[in-house]
């Protein structure tokens, strides 16, 4: 028997069905006892968009698995649902760096502003990476709040630190200068 290929539509709604599908055994793998499982699963539910996703992906915060827990907290900011930002703010306390950094970046793409004090006391992270996300992170909320901090940070050992840090504090200061606002037409 010849397996067909599955039939090309334009139809949204078949389309949309499709999708829920996808999602659904996309979550489901997230519950797989096999590690490459999950942190692929958790990966691809970000890439995915979902908002069924959500739930699941911040069950998944509490996975054994580093990998997996980076993963699911990157997702969850490419979702970009509010849901995750209290258990996000949480994770940027987590013992491990990759959780922390996947922490901040995810924070950066909410954009919720209860993400700010955390994200500030997050530059004072002994891993480089994690500052540097931290201050990514603070550029994109555009909040006078971090233009004293993320100043202290422009000496910092790290170059890579130092580069995100100054690139936070252009966005800052474009913003509360009004040249990141389109003229009017």
């Amino acid at each position: 028997m010849e397996e067909q290929e599955p039939e090309l539509t334009d139809d949204p709604e078949i389309i949309r069905e499709r999708k829920r599908q996808l999602a659904n055994a996309y979550i489901e793998l997230l519950k797989s006892p096999y590690l490459d499982s999950r942190w692929k699963a958790a990966e691809a539910l970000g890439n995915h968009g979902d908002e069924s996703a959500v739930e699941p992906l911040l069950a998944a915060l509490n996975d054994p698995y580093v990998d997996v827990q980076w993963l699911a907290a990157k997702s969850l900011g490419k979702i970009g649902d509010k849901r995750a930002v209290e258990p996000l703010i949480a994770l940027l306390k987590n013992e491990n760096k990759w959780v922390r950094t996947g922490a901040a970046w995810a924070l950066g793409k909410l954009g919720d502003p209860r993400a700010v004090e955390p994200l500030i006391e997050t530059l004072k992270d002994p891993k480089p990476r994690v500052r540097k996300d931290a201050a990514w992170a603070l550029g994109k909320f555009g909040d006078d709040r971090a233009v004293s901090p993320l100043n202290n940070l422009l000496q910092d050992k790290d170059d890579d630190v130092r580069q995100a840090v100054k690139s936070a504090l252009d966005t800052l200061k474009k913003r509360s200068t009004g040249k990141n606002t389109k003229p009017t037409q």
